[in-house]
């Protein structure tokens, strides 16, 4: 598990580590300083002419450190500092002191151009930014973005929210970031991801003391992550899933959940489906077992016994907004004790009738898109975008349900737990069928005996590892839904060896 931090969370470990610990700022701020110039040194800047734009805060401190270790090096470096002199952190007033007793130079007034400089450090804010960049300071981004420089920016690229990601009237292009102690949710969502470039977090002695609300998984793990296999085994042994799917020419959804389910694992797989899809998706997938239903003539007795058989539920893929989904949807609510995994038209299904999750028995696991997000909480698209994680939160907590919220980084939200961002996958996979493959995924680690909230997180970062594998493979411009199936067979078979 990585740990993601918020801005008032860092703050926190930050003041703890001086305060409490006793390990001075201005340590700190020498430590980071070291370790910007190290990356600078390493990844091979061209450093015949430096500037290093500071704003008058910590990270702005940290610039003109920076610019200090840089002349040390006879590195030819100017400092520009921006704002109000009076609004000086401590220990950004003592680096200036320091920086001029060491005769750098240093300007309190932009340039017309950044034009001839080889290199730009940007410290002009750090993560504790919160409202739309103005005035000099925005014309100072526009000039670094206009330079044709590499730059380098400190903790995160000014003008990105720390907390979102979101681009506060305009930012910093970085091509590079190095951010410190611990990940900025920021730079883990769009566009903060894309504007930080390669992103380096530096170890400069910071503490946590407490566990953060945020976290995302990384391959070294993913060994420890999925659910352990006895040798003395049956099919029973893992699991039963039931993915209720499809409808009239529309099974490919269907089929993609039942296979992913099992590729990933369980035992048994069952579709619930109409019974013009029979033939074909038996002969698509003869592992399945098929129980066809006539529509409009829902059999409840029958339906019942199939709830009472499954160990984990899929409900929704292809199965289109009708009289038959909310029937189902009711009684798979009414009667389920075991997860129930609602996806795509279920979800729509719900949105019209959101009182539904109130008969719910069960542990619930929710996996809209944006739109469907839109459509389950009323807000508009644009709200949703620009609070990813709160919007999810808020809806899981609501209605005591999980939400995957799925989007290029997809979240993970489970009431009283910490928050999953996603940090696998790539733009290949928006292509239809992709999200039924996850809530096969998903589905399949429950049926193994992981807890619905493990195997939402778990299931979402295996489907984009799978999307990665497949994406080097056929490229992001070809990838069908089910090449991801195959990339998640490629990603098993290595780890789980």
């Amino acid at each position: 598990m990585q740990y993601l931090v918020t801005s008032s969370e860092m703050k926190h470990f930050d003041a703890y580590t001086s305060q409490q610990i006793g390990l001075p700022a201005m340590v700190l701020m020498e430590r980071a300083a070291l370790a910007i110039v190290q990356q600078l040194n390493c990844e091979q800047y061209n450093l015949l002419k430096v500037a290093v734009v500071c704003g008058y805060g910590n990270n702005g401190g940290d610039g003109v450190a920076v610019a200090r270790l840089l002349k040390l090096q006879h590195i030819e470096v100017t400092i520009y500092l921006i704002g109000n002199p009076n609004n000086a952190s401590q220990q950004t007033h003592q680096q200036i002191k320091i920086a001029q007793y060491y005769n750098i130079k240093i300007n309190t007034s932009l340039p017309e151009t950044f034009h001839g400089y080889t290199t730009i450090v940007d410290a002009i804010f750090g993560i504790g930014l919160n409202r739309v960049v103005t005035d000099d300071f925005l014309h100072a981004i526009e000039l670094i973005n206009q330079s044709g420089a590499d730059v380098l920016a400190i903790d995160i690229p000014s003008g990105i929210c720390a907390d979102t990601g979101q681009i506060l009237g305009n930012a910093i292009k970085a091509k590079q970031t190095v951010t410190f102690a611990y990940q900025k949710i920021g730079l883990t969502l769009y566009p903060g991801v894309d504007l930080a470039g390669k992103i380096v977090i530096a170890d400069i002695g910071i503490y946590i003391d407490k566990p953060t609300n945020h976290f995302t998984y990384h391959s070294s793990e993913l060994t420890n992550l999925l659910p352990k296999r006895e040798n003395y085994t049956n099919k029973g042994s893992f699991g039963k899933v039931l993915v209720i799917a499809g409808s009239q020419n529309m099974c490919g959804a269907a089929y993609l959940s039942a296979k992913a389910a099992y590729r990933t694992g369980a035992g048994l797989v069952r579709i619930y489906t109409p019974q013009c899809n029979h033939d074909v998706l038996l002969s698509q997938l003869p592992e399945v077992i098929l129980t066809p239903f006539i529509p409009n003539q829902i059999n409840k007795a029958q339906l019942e016994q199939l709830i009472n058989w499954a160990s984990v539920i899929v409900i929704g893929p292809g199965m289109g907004v009708s009289d038959d989904t909310y029937n189902i949807l009711s009684q798979v609510l009414a009667y389920s004790t075991v997860p129930i995994i609602i996806d795509a038209d279920a979800l729509n299904t719900l949105a019209q009738d959101i009182t539904l999750l109130k008969h719910a028995q069960a542990t619930i696991i929710l996996t809209p898109h944006l739109g469907e997000m839109a459509r389950l909480t009323q807000l508009s698209i644009e709200t949703i975008k620009n609070n990813l994680i709160k919007t999810a939160e808020k809806f899981a907590e609501a209605n005591q349900v999980i939400c995957v919220m799925k989007d290029a980084k997809t979240i993970v939200a489970t009431p009283k737990q910490a928050t999953y961002i996603n940090q696998s996958g790539n733009n290949g996979m928006a292509t239809g069928g992709a999200g039924d493959v996850l809530t096969g995924i998903m589905a399949g680690l429950i049926a193994q005996h992981l807890p619905a909230s493990k195997a939402a997180c778990l299931g979402v970062y295996l489907h984009g590892l799978a999307g990665d594998i497949s994406a080097n493979k056929i490229s992001k411009y070809s990838m069908l839904a089910s090449d991801i199936i195959d990339g998640l067979t490629d990603i098993l078979n290595s780890k789980a060896k």
